[in-house]
């Protein structure tokens, strides 16, 4: 494991992963435990992995417990799991005595990336993959998967991708430097300081808008920051033992064997179990910014609830001007601002708000995929996209869904480690047979060297 990874082109993988974040880190790790790693390659867009680093602020923790690792409650003595790499960093007893109910989130970023590095000789970094296609090569029926001009041949492809960004319509022809999704929130927010951004205006109710607005009043104090969101303002997550259930193993059956309306019934119950709502301590210290305005008469945050954006126009200065509707009184409001950020989540697959009948990188996949009666793609139990014309069975390639599968899996199946180590597992047993021997020349072999 020198850091050195060297594609071979004149092979058919038995698996290739569009991604290396946690959810294909995952499989890496369940590949190696049942002898698959070496017909696997993994493909990065970036140059190096990592877990989500433009929401890496200082002072955030992680969201669940830090052993629903990668593979701590399949395999508790293996030395990819969180653990391992406190031994390995000589912090373990630092850790246990560490008085919060959860690591900080710079803590899981350093063990998402002490794992990856781990990998390096199977991942080509800085290859961002551009088409997944099915082909019948001599009589095989294969997919291949493009990037950066170079195309590889496959019997299994996981997409590892994570969800699209859920960017409101009124927003989506803004984007750029100055309007953008929470996962390129660090990125520009450095920029704008020294670039003299004055207010700043966060779309969203989730426990990412409330991280990112604590996060800004603290980078500048004359910054203003205006917050719209639809809701009444910022609920508190539900944390009951009870609903975290919706994490455990047999839910994901419960929730798969269920009717589409039923399984739409249960998402609406459980939705503040992870969207549209924040863990007390951001609410509290949100609430406190509030009642030190009062005291102090320095109002710098406004929270505007009930409200739904209309328009978004560019002024003469180049600033943007925000015109919106209380949804319940009617009353309309408007404000200037320098910058926005979008936290409104992802989507999830299905029709209507905030949802896509398939992720972009399957769009030349999309003709032959079958779909739900929700509109969204189907997706068998081990996560494999279902095909149209094609019968299951173990000959035919497959396409996994990693990460994606929230709406036909359940909540565990999102951005939450919370089930990373079973799906990797079941994705693993799942993957269909061994690449059958033809003789195929695809490109020449390069090289590429990991950060």
């Amino acid at each position: 494991m020198d850091g050195t990874f060297s594609p071979i082109g004149d092979r058919i993988y038995d698996v290739i992963g569009v991604g290396f974040g946690p959810s294909n880190i995952a499989l890496a790790i369940a590949l190696e435990e049942e002898g698959k790693l070496p017909g696997a390659l993994f493909l990065e867009a970036q140059d190096t992995a990592t877990w989500h680093p433009d929401m890496a602020l200082e002072g955030t923790d992680i969201q669940h417990n830090p052993l629903r690792d990668f593979v701590t409650p399949r395999n508790p003595q293996s030395p990819y799991g969180f653990l391992s790499y406190l031994k390995a960093q000589n912090r373990l007893l630092d850790f246990l005595n560490l008085d919060a109910h959860y690591p900080p989130r710079s803590e899981y970023q350093a063990y998402v990336k002490w794992v990856a590095r781990q990998f390096d000789h199977v991942v080509s970094y800085a290859s961002p993959v551009t088409s997944i296609c099915r082909e019948t090569v001599d009589g095989a029926d294969l997919l291949r998967v493009t990037c950066d001009g170079q195309s590889y041949l496959t019997r299994n492809v996981s997409i590892g991708t994570g969800r699209s960004p859920n960017i409101p319509p009124e927003l989506a022809p803004h984007l750029g430097h100055r309007v953008v999704h929470l996962t390129d929130y660090l990125t520009h927010a450095r920029d704008w300081m020294s670039e003299g951004v004055r207010h700043v205006t966060v779309v969203g109710s989730s426990q990412s808008a409330a991280e990112i607005i604590l996060d800004l009043l603290g980078r500048d104090p004359k910054l203003e920051i205006t917050n719209i969101a639809r809701s009444f303002g910022f609920k508190q997550k539900d944390l009951s033992p009870f609903t975290e259930q919706i994490y455990l193993p047999e839910f994901v059956d419960y929730f798969y064997d269920a009717p589409i309306e039923k399984q739409q019934k249960m998402t609406a119950e459980l939705w503040r179990s992870n969207y549209g709502a924040a863990d007390p301590d951001v609410i509290q210290a949100l609430d406190l910014v509030l009642y030190e305005q009062k005291v102090t008469g320095n109002a710098r945050l406004t929270l505007n609830a009930n409200t739904q954006i209309e328009t978004v126009a560019r002024t003469a200065e180049g600033r943007m001007r925000i015109t919106a509707r209380d949804t319940y009184s009617d009353a309309p409001s408007a404000h200037v601002t320098d910058a926005i950020v979008i936290a409104t989540g992802f989507r999830n697959f299905g029709s209507g708000d905030a949802r896509e009948a398939y992720h972009p990188l399957m769009r030349d996949l999309a003709p032959i995929c079958a779909y739900r009666s929700d509109g969204g793609v189907d997706v068998a139990r081990d996560y494999s996209l279902r095909f149209a014309d094609q019968a299951d069975s173990s000959d035919a390639p497959k396409v996994f869904l990693n990460g994606l599968c929230e709406a036909t899996h359940g909540f565990g199946d999102a951005g939450s480690f919370s089930l990373l180590w079973l799906r990797s597992k079941v994705i693993t047993d799942g993957l269909a047979g061994p690449a059958p021997v033809i003789p195929v020349t695809l490109t020449a072999e390069k090289e590429l060297t990991n950060v």
